[in-house]
């Protein structure tokens, strides 16, 4: 299937078809719209997209999208994948054309919509735009994330671009951070340790294609817009910064260059911020040191153009339907050996879910301890629940169902120590967070029925899914089933 958009407000007309959407008008940039985003997100199944217009301050024109992938099927208009499947079945059909995907090398072309209005030098002016203040106790307003940081390494030339959160500053100053580790952040670093600027360059309102490949975690040296490319299924066409040099997608809506000095030269206090985990970095007072800016020296932008609101949201608020990540690291356990995979999905960054059919004493076992070794299961984690292929591992209902039943706490539940982290976990001791220790451990849930006694294990009650799915066909005109 092919792509029906060529650029993000390209995918919002088409999502608009697709899934339930609003049109907000006067909402206010500090705060308002964080909240009306996150409470549409928590208490709405399979949010709308929100569009706001006319924000506060701020003229027609100058909108704000947030949760364009709320809806999974939006998630699958996003891949170029049919809207009519199940979860499960566009995560499955996400996770082919991820791992078939060949990477293809940008294209650079002289002209772009991105060129329409350029601001230089004095002129540069980061207010023009409705940065929003998210959550009540951000320190400031954020551009990203909803962006890519682009940068290169200085010895290779490999261009690496990474989605971090961007602080804004003043008209010509954002702050980054960007996590230890971090491929943009060691690009830098081997200019900062020259006594050098990293040259940057960053875009917003971004390709859908070329947004997901920048929150995922690659190894360093490998392409994001190569990956974007594979993505699309042609190159993607790129303008060349005329200050940095630097590819920036010819399809964004907005875009800056500049440069990142060294910390030990110009770095300003940044946060506190709202992160995914559900908590504000470094609590009350930011990062807890002063963090790396951007120096901007140029902003491109559309006529009427669009930012990404992807803010992190407590993990109870739906930001993301479909977490791309659980589909790689479903192709990442069969290609470890692990047979009869049902499905795979991550509810939250903390929390992945593994249904097998077992077919062997220690197949659960193994499939478990699998997700930790495996990289896009490794960082950040939490929790691993194995179930059995009766449990719909996207329903969270019929997970804690399936904990509550079929794990015995003495045997069923296995911690494991020492396991990579970040320094964003909110219960990451500070001891540990000082030492630069960023560890933590797992919980590995084996939810499924004893193998060895696994036919004496007591009969589900619940009527079957076909019988289920049958009735609510049935009576979908007298009960109001939710479609989903």
């Amino acid at each position: 299937m092919e792509l029906s958009y060529d650029d993000f407000r390209g995918f919002v007309e088409q999502a608009k078809k697709v899934s339930d959407w609003r049109l907000i008008e006067g909402a206010d940039w500090n705060t308002e719209i964080g909240a009306l985003v996150e409470s549409t997100a928590e208490l709405v199944p399979q949010p709308p997209m929100l569009i706001f217009d006319r924000i506060k301050d701020y003229p027609p024109g100058f909108r704000v999208v947030s949760l364009p992938y709320a809806a999974y099927k939006r998630v699958a208009l996003a891949l170029g994948l049919p809207v009519d499947k199940s979860k499960l079945e566009i995560l499955r059909l996400a996770a082919r054309k991820i791992t078939t995907a060949k990477p293809i090398p940008p294209k650079v072309v002289q002209d772009s919509p991105l060129l329409e209005n350029v601001m230089n030098g004095d002129n540069v002016d980061l207010l023009k735009f409705p940065a929003l203040r998210f959550h009540e106790n951000d320190g400031g307003r954020y551009f990203g994330p909803g962006g890519g940081l682009i940068n290169a390494d200085p010895e290779t030339g490999y261009v690496n671009t990474g989605t971090y959160r961007m602080q804004l500053h003043d008209r010509n100053h954002l702050g980054l951070w960007m996590s230890p580790g971090q491929n943009g952040r060691q690009i830098c670093m081997k200019y900062w340790q020259q006594g050098k600027s990293c040259p940057v360059a960053a875009s917003y309102g971004q390709h859908p294609l070329v947004f997901m490949p920048s929150y995922t975690k690659h190894p360093y040296g490998c392409s994001e817009m190569e990956i974007s490319g594979g993505l699309i299924g042609r190159a993607l066409e790129v303008v060349k910064g005329p200050i940095t040099g630097l590819p920036i997608a010819a399809s964004s809506e907005i875009a800056i260059e500049g440069e990142v000095p060294p910390p030990l030269e110009e770095a300003r206090d940044e946060g506190p911020f709202g992160e995914w985990p559900g908590y504000y970095s470094g609590g009350t007072i930011g990062t807890g040191e002063p963090q790396p800016v951007i120096r901007v020296k140029a902003i491109y932008y559309r006529n009427n153009p669009i930012l990404e609101d992807e803010a992190p949201l407590w993990p109870g608020a739906v930001k993301m339907d479909l977490h791309i990540s659980a589909g790689v690291l479903w192709d990442q356990l069969e290609s470890a050996g692990i047979q009869d995979i049902v499905g795979v999905y991550n509810h939250t960054s903390y929390l992945s879910v593994v249904a097998i059919r077992q077919r062997y004493a220690g197949h659960a076992k193994q499939a478990g301890l699998a997700v930790l070794s495996c990289s896009a299961g490794a960082r950040n984690g939490r929790y691993v629940v194995v179930v059995d292929e009766d449990i719909d591992p996207s329903n969270l209902k019929e997970v804690l169902w399936a904990m509550m039943t079929r794990v015995d706490p003495k045997t069923n539940i296995e911690i494991i120590d020492g396991c990579w982290s970040t320094p964003l976990d909110p219960r990451m001791p500070p001891e540990k967070r000082e030492s630069r220790d960023h560890t933590n451990s797992r919980a590995v849930f084996y939810a499924v029925r004893p193998f060895h006694w696994r036919d004496k294990f007591p009969q589900v009650s619940r009527c079957s899914r076909e019988l289920r799915d049958k009735t609510v066909e049935k009576y979908k005109d007298v009960i109001p089933f939710p479609k989903i």
